[in-house]
């Protein structure tokens, strides 16, 4: 028997599994079932689904087509949701972009994926203007999530519009369906390219590890512009036909009377976000009983973080979602069973991954060792969009190079403990020292500059900066947070910038950056506030 290759259209549109057929699919099972909460705005599978048809056609019929990128620029609400699912259908390549960037930053995502359009928040539609001045003004496709009416923007309801015909494109299983850009230890985010073949084989390792069901009822209330809530939680919740609680944002308050309203059973946030419900005053008083799974991820969790949960939630079960963007993102998790037995540990390998722990020579190292984390399997991104040098680097001997430092225990389990990267991890976002260092070096009084994270109640690292001035200058540390803040996203500003005579070096003329870690570990006073030494 032959196959022919490549496969009629009628057999390669009967075997499709494409994002958008998630939905599809949950809708035939379940039209009446409630999909998505936001604000006002109920909705059952089957009015997403037949809102998100019209959507896509459309799209298509202002000419985006298969492989098209469009950049999303928008808060979680309702309308992301739709726009996400929407261009999945059409076969175009989403975007997702962190809200908190500046015009300029936008502009660069813009320009290196080569966007024909941005669907963005009426209340970011500013930053996006200028980004498109800055960037691709002749972007065609102009979308505004919002009941406001723009000049020269379409609102996101507006395409809501009947199409008579079924309508999806054929999307094979290794094209590109998703960009994430992502911070590196360069000055310019990479982008990861996403395709059907890792998320799926992601959303598995997701629903069996993380033990999800058709019964949960979550609330996403961290941005959906990240790897982890848009493809370990949102897409893996209607792909089960689960319902979907989507907040603006994770102020405390208004997760704990939600999860309390609707009697929610789910929940993901970083140990930050975990850390301001417990120490909210209502978290005492609501009945969270309902709340059975907790997930946390994009930043090391505080051991006493964990116990306490158990204490004041007994019915909750924990679990550590490990990774980064360019692996869908989850790599290893950490089950309820073993947050006390294991604590402090990023888990085992999920189902579809297989970790290891190597050298500088790229080979194993036994149980115990510290080592450079590395990944294979279905999960992995198709590569950086447009970088083929980065891509063979990251992907060197046939593994994902993480750039993280871990080691394994006797019994499998690792535990991250470094970054081989520039790293900074603040509040569950990611910040490249580099980026900083070069907006600081633009200083005429800066010498020297290095940029680190140091330990952080709150943040869990904080962005911090030892700078060397220029002698006889007359520079403070509030004016070089300044000089950030007026090019930086907020998150990226150094919360503390140190001034120093020189930077420890070692003798080939390398930064020690673990020594400035450990040197300023607690450079803030009590109280709180930044000051310059």
């Amino acid at each position: 028997m032959t196959i022919e290759r490549p496969l009629p259209a009628d057999v390669t549109r009967a075997r499709r599994h494409g994002i958008a057929d998630l939905l599809a699919r949950s809708a035939a099972r379940d039209p009446d079932k409630t999909a998505v909460v936001a604000g006002e705005s109920r909705r059952t599978y089957a009015e997403l689904d037949a809102q998100v048809h019209r959507t896509a056609g459309a799209l298509a019929d202002r000419g985006i087509t298969k492989g098209d990128r469009v950049v999303v620029l928008s808060r979680n609400s309702h309308g992301f949701v739709v726009a996400y699912f929407a261009l999945a259908r059409v076969g175009a390549v989403s975007v997702p972009v962190n809200f908190m960037l500046t015009p300029a930053e936008v502009a660069y995502v813009l320009e290196h994926s080569g966007a024909v359009g941005i669907i963005a928040g009426d209340d970011v539609l500013n930053t996006a203007r200028e980004a498109l001045r800055l960037g691709t003004p002749s972007a065609p496709l102009r979308v505004v999530i919002g009941d406001t009416d723009h000049h020269g923007w379409v609102r996101l309801d507006d395409l809501d519009k009947e199409r008579g015909d079924e309508f999806q494109a054929r999307i094979d299983d290794d094209d590109p369906v998703q960009i994430m850009y992502t911070s590196g230890t360069e000055s310019r985010p990479k982008g990861a390219v996403m395709t059907t073949r890792n998320l799926m084989a992601q959303y598995t390792t997701a629903i069996v590890d993380g033990g999800m069901s058709r019964d949960d009822v979550e609330i996403h209330a961290l941005p959906f512009y990240h790897c982890a809530q848009l493809h370990c939680f949102l897409t893996p919740n209607v792909h089960l036909g689960a319902t979907s609680i989507v907040l603006p944002g994770p102020e405390p308050g208004r997760v704990l009377e939600t999860i309390e309203r609707e009697r929610a059973t789910k929940f993901f946030a970083p140990p930050t976000v975990w850390i301001s419900l417990l120490r909210h005053p209502d978290f005492a008083g609501r009945d969270l009983s309902t709340l059975r799974k907790g997930y946390y991820g994009a930043a090391a969790m505080p051991v006493e973080v964990p116990a306490e949960l158990g204490r004041r939630l007994p019915g909750l079960g924990l679990y550590n979602f490990y990774g980064q963007t360019e692996m869908s993102p989850v790599a290893t998790v950490l089950g309820p069973a073993d947050q006390r037995r294991k604590a402090g540990s990023a888990g085992r390998p999920g189902l579809n991954v297989e970790t290891r722990v190597v050298d500088e020579d790229d080979n194993p190292v036994p149980a115990g060792r510290v080592g450079e984390i590395v990944h294979r399997g279905p999960h992995t991104m198709y590569g950086y969009w447009n970088d083929p040098e980065r891509t063979a680097q990251a992907f060197r001997g046939g593994w994902f190079h993480s750039g993280d430092l871990g080691r394994f225990d006797e019994d499998g389990y690792l535990y991250v403990v470094d970054r081989k990267k520039d790293m900074v991890n603040t509040g569950g976002e990611n910040v490249s020292s580099r980026e900083v260092e070069e907006v600081l070096h633009m200083h005429p009084d800066v010498v020297e500059a290095a940029v680190f994270g140091v330990p952080h109640p709150y943040w869990v690292e904080a962005v911090t900066a030892a700078v060397v001035p220029r002698p006889g200058a007359a520079i403070t540390g509030e004016e070089l947070i300044g000089h950030c803040a007026s090019t930086l996203a907020g998150f990226k500003v150094p919360k503390t910038v140190v001034l120093t005579r020189s930077l420890p070096k070692n003798p080939s003329g390398k930064v020690l950056k673990r020594d400035l870690r450990e040197r300023y570990a607690d450079p803030t006073p009590p109280g709180g506030g930044r000051r310059a030494l």
